[in-house]
């Protein structure tokens, strides 16, 4: 029930606010081209816009400096990573819906082979978590200590290897994407082998 009835809800509150989120980068964007006069209403109104999504943009600008890219196109980068984690975030919050919804039909009907799948495709959908978290924070340092560190630790066993068999091609590792591939095919097999069937 809660991927029928609450996650249509929360999908429409986190894309209204991404919403929210790609207008003041694109206001951003405008006033990084029209430098207006600092003394105006608009120009004190883009003042304010950059103070906001500063923490935002400042990553993707340090970024586009390094490869002395036109720093004032940072928010168009900012607004990709954006709508990626966004539409990352909203389709792990479904499939956590789902294995909730799947483990409660699972239990009222005392169908163990519906609940073995579904935990099963639970298990894969927090691996699927584990790798996204460890590619969007791949800047940050790995300590044994922190949540970042057992989400290394967790996923070295299947990343490696891939990792070996596919070098990364340029600065790009492709490596992960066929990992999430593969458990995307194996998180259909569990689904047509224990509750389709």
């Amino acid at each position: 029930m809660l991927s029928n009835f609450v996650y249509p809800w929360f999908n429409l509150v986190v894309w209204l606010a991404f919403g929210v989120f790609f207008g003041m980068l694109v206001l951003r964007l405008i006033f990084n081209y029209s430098d207006p006069n600092p003394f105006g209403k608009i120009g004190r109104f883009g003042f304010k816009v950059r103070k906001i999504t500063e923490k935002w943009v400042y990553p993707a600008a340090r970024f586009f400096a390094m490869y002395r890219i036109d720093t004032r196109l940072a928010p168009l980068l900012t607004i990709f990573i954006g709508f990626v984690l966004t539409y990352f975030f909203t389709q792990i919050v479904w499939n956590t819906f789902f294995v909730i919804d799947g483990l409660t039909r699972g239990i009222v009907a005392g169908n163990p082979k519906v609940l073995i799948g579904f935990i099963l495709y639970g298990v894969l959908s927090i691996l699927v978590l584990f790798i996204f978290i460890r590619f969007i924070s791949s800047w940050f340092v790995f300590t044994r200590t922190t949540f970042l560190g057992f989400v290394k630790k967790v996923t070295d066993p299947i990343l490696l290897p891939v990792q070996r068999l596919i070098p990364p091609i340029g600065m790009f590792d492709i490596s992960a994407m066929v990992v999430l591939v593969l458990i995307g095919f194996l998180q259909s097999l569990v689904m047509n082998i224990f509750v389709y069937q």
